[in-house]
């Protein structure tokens, strides 16, 4: 048992190092209940007070501590959001419902 949860912290670890910024959210934060996607890539996020907001939008929200339980990670020159791990799988960006943009 003792090993798994040592597993678990670990690649809890590394996953965490994938992000570059981990904001600390605001007492009124929102969350992100929906993703907005275009071809298959996530142009933007719907918020739990029913906004859409592009992905750069989310970004800078983020990093201002407007949205909770995600960090700011990048792929060449583009910055977008994943999520904080935790080992719960059902609050993972990739787990949330596509919406149309």
């Amino acid at each position: 048992m003792e090993n798994r949860i040592k597993d678990a912290d670990v690649s809890a670890s590394l996953a965490r190092n994938t992000l570059d910024e981990i904001p600390q959210p605001k007492s009124d934060a929102k969350e992100i209940v929906g993703l907005v996607k275009h071809g298959g890539k996530v142009d933007g996020y719907q918020l739990s007070d029913g906004a859409v907001v592009s992905r750069e939008e989310g970004v800078r929200m983020a990093k201002e501590g407007g949205i909770r339980g995600v960090g700011v990670a990048h792929r060449k020159d583009t910055e977008y959001l994943k999520s904080i791990p935790d080992e719960t799988e059902s609050n993972n960006l990739s787990n949330l419902p596509s919406i149309s943009g």
